[in-house]
């Protein structure tokens, strides 16, 4: 039997936007979530702009009880619990109470680290002979499977809960994998996604290896500068993204809207070898992983309308454009459109994919491409190999069938996924 998979609900905190309405009103609008960073300037980074969401207390007492939020610290499972929670209730599922598990619905939700903050609170009570008043969710809070924890315990999830990690890739390989489960009959539906931890003990690691920027601390809003020519390296940014996958038969069945559905994808590995490094992806292996996908997903590449792409700001954004080049066989005019959500919200890392999915998916859904900002210098080595006008730097309306998203990650790793508008 082949398994037609779709996408059900979505739930998103980005930075520029927390909740659907709000990130779509952003993403439509080209509106930056990149701001001055306060703890990144008095610990003299050499970046001191970021992407986070803004978060009240009211707003996560939506989520937690008061309880709950007790000497609770993990922002990675703050925002993938809001948006898991929201995108299930957005495909009109309910959370409720049941005596058993819904051993048809499952979670594949993944991070990069858990609880970087109940960590540093560790360690210092640990040191300071406090063991005992580390409270109860410690482990909870820092484990790395803590995000589909929480997540299935919140939704009763009795099918496969667990969380994924594969640096920037874990988004999009959440997304694959959930469509691999359901394809071949395990699962009815899959909470997919993924999540970030933000802050300073995050991203120090990056501002040591200078690859964020430190040219734009006094104007925030022009620091992501995918494609462009003046560039200078990644913003920090953090969230989740999430994804009701389904079976679409059991979409169907009970009268769920349908934002778009999956015909595959690929996911693979450049093993660190030829041109790939551990920070630096092997072009042969892109490459593959794209033509994969495509005929994975029984396409044709001039099949493509438009590409979310990895594209961080950094001096790998002509590499990738000409690896997309040559995978699909498509240059000047006759390249798909192409954008870039960095350019808004920064570098999410391991949350990246999924956020960058649910504005891939809201454009097929909707029919627009939302505007790259701050590249109005396209980098020429780019404007060699693609018409300018592929980059879209203003909104624009236009109905598109099939969307291709990718993401390519630390440890020369590499995701790729199409999606196309539902029909039936």
């Amino acid at each position: 039997m082949s398994r037609r998979v779709v996408i059900t609900g979505l739930g998103v905190v980005a930075p520029n936007g927390v909740g659907l309405e709000a990130f779509t009103h952003a993403i439509k609008n080209g509106v930056s979530g990149i701001k001055k960073d306060p703890d990144l300037e008095r610990l003299q980074f050499s970046c001191q702009i970021s992407g986070k969401p803004e978060i009240s207390t009211e707003l996560s007492l939506n989520y937690f009880t008061e309880l709950e939020l007790r000497n609770f610290n993990s922002t990675g499972i703050l925002y993938g619990v809001i948006a898991g929670l929201d995108a299930w209730q957005d495909a009109g599922l309910t959370i409720e109470t049941k005596e058993y598990p819904d051993w048809d619905s499952g979670t594949i939700f993944g991070t990069g680290t858990s609880g970087i903050e109940k960590f540093r609170e560790s360690i210092y009570k640990i040191d300071d002979l406090q063991t005992r008043r580390l409270g109860s969710t410690a482990v909870a809070q820092t484990m790395n499977s803590g995000i589909s924890a929480y997540l299935g315990g919140k939704l009763g999830l009795g099918n496969q809960v667990t969380t994924n990690s594969s640096a920037c890739t874990t988004g999009t390989e959440s997304i694959m994998m959930a469509f691999d489960r359901i394809k071949s009959g395990q699962a009815k539906r899959i909470l997919a996604g993924s999540t970030s931890d933000s802050g300073p003990y995050i991203w120090g690691g990056f501002d040591a290896m200078r690859v964020c920027t430190f040219k734009h601390n006094n104007d925030p809003e022009s620091g992501s500068r995918p494609m462009s020519a003046t560039a200078s390296g990644f913003v920090p940014g953090s969230g989740a993204g999430a994804l009701v996958i389904e079976d679409l038969e059991t979409a169907l069945n009970r009268g769920a809207k349908i934002y778009a559905e999956i015909l595959g994808g690929n996911i693979n590995s450049g093993g660190q070898r030829g041109e790939g490094t551990m920070t630096a992806p092997n072009p042969v292996a892109v490459k593959k992983c794209i033509t994969n996908a495509i005929q994975n997903a029984r396409i044709d590449a001039h099949d493509i309308d438009a590409i979310n792409g990895h594209l961080t700001a950094t001096s790998k954004d002509s590499l990738e454009i000409q690896n997309w080049t040559a995978a699909l066989g498509r240059t000047g005019t006759d390249f798909p459109y192409i954008n870039s959500l960095k350019s808004m919200v920064g570098h999410c890392l391991s949350a990246a994919g999924s956020i960058e999915a649910v504005a891939t998916i809201l454009q097929l859904q909707q029919g627009f491409i939302f505007p790259n900002i701050n590249c109005t210098d396209l980098h020429p080595e780019i404007t060699a190999l693609i018409d300018a006008s592929r980059i879209p730097q203003k909104l624009i309306s236009t109905d598109i069938n099939i969307i291709a998203k990718a993401s390519f990650g630390f440890g020369d790793v590499n995701g790729c996924i199409i999606f196309k508008k539902y029909t039936t």
